[in-house]
């Protein structure tokens, strides 16, 4: 199982590489705030574009990155992107950030995901592409629904050629095993002290494990309490 640390920046990339990590995750959550913007698709595609560079030409590990819907453009305008800046993969979700949708069609995802794959491949590179699917973290219907959905859509990005799926906030082993069954290979986030802890994700046949946005969340906590301390050192100042 292959478990990456998710970095936001050049230095915290260079941290998790001299940690041991085979491979670095980028989280567009992390990246985004670095550079002083919402997540979302909130910043600009050419500012996400370039610090993204910056983690990839930081370290000698290769980065897949966290490329969130795309920013509009098309299928082999991401695939060139991505390449020219030296990811080896990336994640694909399937929200709409623009639209009322919610989601966007599974078939019309699918159909995105696999132009994405067959685009890097006329480039030469054939992108590691994880198909990032988004109904456990919209919690919209019960849980059953949302299995269902999730399993239709695992299937359909999978046979487009998407090369893992990746059913954010899903920690229930029970469903993570019913789309492993259907997927094989399937990402599953965790975060320390998190409601799934890496060893059960394991278990439950995950094949790749990332902590999107927590270990961010966590240092950016730190910087609070330290700079809480300081100021508390230097009462009128």
């Amino acid at each position: 199982m292959l478990v990456m640390a998710n970095a936001w920046d050049a230095a915290s990339a260079r941290r998790f590489e001299a940690a041991g990590f085979p491979a670095i995750a980028t989280t567009s959550g992390g990246v985004s705030a670095a550079i002083g913007h919402a997540d979302h698709e909130a910043a600009p595609v050419e500012e996400m574009l370039a610090a993204a560079e910056r983690i990839t030409r930081s370290v000698q590990s290769p980065v897949t990155v966290d490329f969130e819907a795309g920013y509009r453009l098309p299928p082999a305008e991401i695939a060139r992107r991505l390449i020219d800046i030296g990811a080896v993969g990336l994640n694909l979700e399937d929200t709409d950030h623009y639209g009322t949708l919610g989601l966007v069609p599974a078939e019309a995802q699918a159909e995105r995901l696999a132009a994405v794959k067959a685009e890097a491949q006329a480039f030469g590179i054939d992108l590691f592409l994880n198909a990032r699917v988004d109904v456990f973290i919209r919690r919209e219907g019960d849980a059953d629904t949302q299995l269902a959905e999730g399993l239709q859509r695992a299937q359909l990005y999978r046979e487009a050629g998407a090369d893992c799926i990746y059913p954010i906030s899903l920690s229930d082993p029970t469903a993570i095993r019913a789309l492993v069954d259907v997927a094989q290979v399937v990402n599953v986030t965790v975060r320390r002290g998190g409601p799934i802890p890496v060893a059960v994700a394991a278990q439950a046949g995950a094949r790749r494990v990332t902590y999107a946005t927590s270990i961010f969340r966590e240092a950016m906590s730190l910087v609070d309490q330290i700079a809480a301390e300081i100021r508390a050192e230097t009462p009128g100042v």
